[in-house]
């Protein structure tokens, strides 16, 4: 069996992701992939289908530089402030262009992509009661009666993108994938995409698994890219702490939306690779 192909972050972006996809780039406070993100926008896709259990700020990136139409997500916000401007611009004022929501909770989606890992056409769960989610999501929200107990239950669609992005600490030779830490809804989100690819901090002869890690195998996955920092501003245990002071500065940057554009096209457009936005911002190497 061959394994996944070794290949550049611009190289895995382009033969993957295309204009109209689905697309989940997971990761939860904790290896976000922000390098496949910035990739994305430097390559100008558009249409996109965003999928993610809280959008963070590469979600407010991509939305602000025009790649998405459509959001399925849980709880919108910058993690160490507030509101994300650029997606809160998006749906009031439909700028850069208008945004469709598809809200659920952090249960409700994991439900979902759990659904979609196990070819279900739904997902169900206790939740959602005293919540206006119900209403304002009438078309993705639902209720189903247990034909065994007769208990009224939420139903959700369920979430299977057409590629999913990840994160990780390590790939081997061979292309198995090791995650460890807070790893959210990666691991079902990875099962549910028809395409995975992945992005790492190192290639390594052999994984470094220490218990509550998990592997993906490399069966699973279509692309690896070995992008040192691929996560930051997000963190990656073992390599790197959270830039905090990245997210509070985000949110000035991100109100004003000339202010935002610049950003953006200094640190995105005009740099080339993930190195090199690195070392324009001061992080790691």
């Amino acid at each position: 069996m061959t394994g996944p192909a070794f290949v550049s972050l611009h190289d895995a972006m382009e033969r993957h992701v295309r204009d109209g996809m689905t697309v989940a780039l997971e990761g939860f406070t904790h290896l976000i992939p922000f390098a496949a993100g910035h990739e994305i926008i430097r390559q100008k896709r558009r249409d996109l289908t965003l999928v993610r259990m809280t959008p963070d700020l590469i979600y407010d990136q991509m939305i602000g530089m025009g790649c998405a139409t459509r959001l399925v997500f849980s709880w919108g916000g910058n993690p160490g402030v507030g509101s994300l401007h650029r997606l809160r611009d998006a749906v009031e004022h439909q700028w850069p262009r208008p945004i469709t929501l598809d809200e659920h909770s952090h249960a409700g989606m994991a439900a979902r992509y759990t659904a979609g890992a196990s070819g279900l056409p739904f997902g169900m769960l206790k939740g959602y009661t005293g919540t206006d989610l119900v209403t304002v999501n009438k078309s993705h929200i639902a209720t189903i009666v247990c034909p065994f107990s007769g208990e009224a239950l939420t139903a959700l669609p369920a979430l299977a993108p057409d590629v999913t992005v990840l994160h990780a600490q390590q790939a081997d030779r061979e292309g198995n994938v090791l995650l460890r830490g807070i790893v959210g809804a990666c691991r079902e989100a990875a099962q549910a995409a028809r395409t995975l690819v992945v992005t790492v901090e190192e290639a390594v002869d052999q994984l470094d698994a220490p218990m509550n890690a998990f592997v993906i195998p490399s069966w699973q996955v279509a692309a690896i890219a070995v992008v040192p920092g691929g996560a930051y501003p997000s963190y990656a245990l073992g390599y790197y702490a959270r830039d905090n002071a990245f997210y509070l500065a985000w949110d000035g940057i991100a109100r004003d939306r000339a202010r935002f554009t610049e950003w953006m096209t200094t640190h995105v457009l005009e740099t080339s690779t993930h190195a090199e936005f690195l070392r324009l911002v001061g992080a790691v190497a």
